[in-house]
């Protein structure tokens, strides 16, 4: 069987997918690992496990096949940081995109003219989320680490080092640093100046389609000598790529643990109100969008604590049949999803969640559905903030586990008042990883379109008109409360 390979590095799990040459998926394989939490807002991991995870999914999907790849397309997710040697060894644990610390340096960033410049130079969101916030703060609270450190990376570069011995970043990944001028293509020295690095510390940008021929290494003998290696990505550009969203007019959703809304544009988008992101996907496309910190975690949290124990795939579809058996807009119950704060549009990590106009007669199911609604609130407030600058959207394709369920997605239509098509359950970035590499090698000239028979949720005209209403509503409740939360926090 012909195929390529695929490989998203993400934060709960490595998954390579099996590509064949006409770009649909014919073989998964998906690895799991933790991460740790040693303090409040703290959020890292050990390289050397998504290493381990990373080289068992090649060897199964390899075993499943019976067949070699012929090449391999990467994929990760954002953000990470690792402060590393000479040799590539991790000199600390991983900080991740969800790490917290560097919150107040990201306020401080967002308050003056310099930060600004910054975010319109680089297309990098001012928040704890960008390495540049997390350099700033290592400098600043651990001396001591920051001069130990020969490179500063993220989780793909430290893979590439392990395959190749050579310190190199894609365009992609770079441009969601907050450290790299994303139209001349280079390192930003404003940039450089104020975290107090210099180039040399961190990796060579490079291409998205840059190819690599592999070759031996240890752990990794099962793989042909001579099979190409493409660097690709990063994963939610990705998975506008496998969602097949990277025309004009057709935005990408995906909704997994955390969410985020983005749209392919032929030059940034920036936004320094709502700071949404302008990201590279190669030499002719940026993608823009916005991210949400609570998708699925709400829903995962809702559960568990109405439930006994940690959530199975039963309690979910329990969930999801009560909530389709519940009126749109919930009986006038609004939730605000902000659990672990919030990124786009409002950037605020002190935010918190919020029950709104409960009364007498709000069921359990009612509570069930205003906390899915509010997850597609935020997600539109993302959608609107996007399209200030962008052509006009007539369709979304939706991936990750939101596709999973009917009424999410129907939900998601009724809200944004925009016709919603289900692709693919939860493989976009993988499936994109593939594209580019297929791409890359010379197998595909240009990337598929969209197939004419996916499944499409139209809005309800009736259930547009009461979220519009409600959505102000949702809006005016953070502008409300937030001294309050920030009191509270």
């Amino acid at each position: 069987m012909e195929y390529v390979l695929g490989i998203d590095i993400g934060t709960g799990s490595v998954k390579a997918v099996a590509v064949n040459p006409g770009g649909l998926s014919v073989g998964v394989s998906q690895q799991h690992y933790s991460f740790s939490a040693p303090k409040p807002g703290y959020y890292e991991q050990d390289p050397e496990q998504i290493w381990q995870a990373f080289q068992n999914c090649i060897r199964e999907i390899i075993a499943k096949t019976g067949s070699q790849p012929l090449a391999i397309g990467l994929s990760s997710a954002m953000h990470s940081l690792i402060a590393v040697d000479a040799h590539c060894q991790a000199l600390y644990p991983m900080i991740t995109w969800a790490d917290n610390r560097s919150a107040a340096i990201a306020t401080r960033l967002r308050a003056n003219a310099e930060g600004l410049a910054i975010y319109k130079a680089t297309g990098t969101p001012l928040h704890a989320m960008s390495p540049l916030s997390k350099i700033i703060w290592m400098r600043e609270n651990d001396a001591t680490l920051f001069h130990k450190t020969h490179k500063f990376i993220a989780i793909k570069e430290y893979i590439w080092h392990k395959l190749f011995d050579e310190f190199v970043i894609d365009h992609s990944s770079a441009s969601c640093t907050g450290l790299f001028d994303i139209e001349q293509l280079h390192w930003y020295q404003e940039a450089l100046n104020i975290t107090g690095i210099s180039e040399e510390m961190l990796s060579q940008p490079v291409p998205t389609n840059h190819i690599k021929t592999y070759r031996p290494v240890k752990g990794l003998d099962f793989i042909k000598h001579t099979v190409p290696f493409v660097i690709g990505a990063s994963d939610g550009c990705l998975a506008n790529l496998g969602s097949m969203a990277d025309k004009p007019g057709i935005a990408a959703m995906t909704i997994g643990t955390s969410g985020a809304v983005r749209i392919a544009s032929r030059k940034p988008l920036p936004n320094t109100k709502a700071m949404t992101f302008s990201y590279i996907l190669d030499k002719e496309t940026f993608i823009c969008g916005g991210p949400i910190n609570n998708g699925g975690v709400a829903l995962q949290w809702w559960l568990k604590n109405n439930t006994d124990g940690e959530p199975r795939d039963d309690d979910y579809n329990q969930l999801f049949s009560e909530i389709s058996k519940t009126p749109a807009g919930s009986n006038g119950l609004i939730f605000l999803p902000y659990l672990t704060g919030e990124r786009a549009p409002i950037w605020d990590s002190e935010s918190s969640g919020v029950f709104f106009g409960i009364k007498l007669q709000h069921t359990r199911a009612h509570f069930s559905r205003a906390v899915l609604e509010g997850i597609c609130y935020a997600m539109k407030d993302v959608l609107d903030a996007v399209q200030k600058n962008s052509e006009p959207i007539t369709q979304i394709n939706v991936s990750g586990g939101v596709t999973k369920s009917e009424v999410w997605v129907q939900t998601l239509a009724d809200i944004t008042g925009i016709n919603m098509a289900v692709l693919q359950t939860g493989d976009a970035s993988a499936v994109g990883a593939g594209l580019i590499a297929l791409k890359s090698i010379g197998l595909i000239n240009e990337y598929p379109t969209l197939e004419a028979d996916l499944k499409l949720f139209k809005p309800d005209a009736k259930n547009v008109a009461l979220y519009a209403e409600r959505f102000s509503v949702y809006k005016q409740i953070y502008r409300d409360l937030k001294g309050l939360m920030h009191r509270l926090g």
